[in-house]
């Protein structure tokens, strides 16, 4: 079964063609390009775009996938400069490795105030590299209280 759609929409045509959409509805209402009207909008099926162009007609362009990144602060209270140093390191170390999915980049920064005895990290990335990012630091809080 072929991955071409049977149906494509004016814009999904005029993104092929490289014209304008108004162009697009134009050769329609001059019936130089066969469509179907459901509704309101136009379907121009494959063979009508075909016998349109003399070629094949090509797969539309896929739509951008969504973009979404989250920024957390995490404040560490109590931790000295040596503790505050291996957590730091560890999470560090943790996002250099390759990940999964891609997605936005995963960004740390770590700050240690020494006089106040806080680490805060700055967490931004993907919405699941972020969360596996607070799950790790999670796991060495509670390592650090109980070890």
């Amino acid at each position: 079964m072929s991955s071409v759609p049977q149906y494509y929409s004016v814009e999904q045509v005029a993104e092929l063609l490289g014209l304008h959409v108004r162009t697009v509805r134009g050769y329609i209402r001059d019936g130089r390009l066969r469509a179907t009207r459901i509704g309101k909008q136009y379907r121009i099926a494959r063979q009508d775009l075909e016998a349109f162009t003399g070629a094949p007609a090509a797969e539309p362009p896929a739509a951008e996938p969504r973009y979404a990144e989250v920024s957390a602060v995490v404040r560490i209270e109590s931790i000295g400069r040596v503790e505050a140093g291996r957590v730091a390191n560890t999470v560090l170390a943790a996002i250099a490795g390759p990940r999964d999915g891609g997605g936005p980049p995963l960004r740390v920064e770590a700050v240690h105030e020494e006089d106040r005895e806080t680490l805060r990290l700055v967490v931004l990335g993907g919405p699941a590299d972020t969360a596996a990012v607070l799950a790790l630091v999670d796991t060495l809080i509670k390592e650090n209280r109980h070890g």
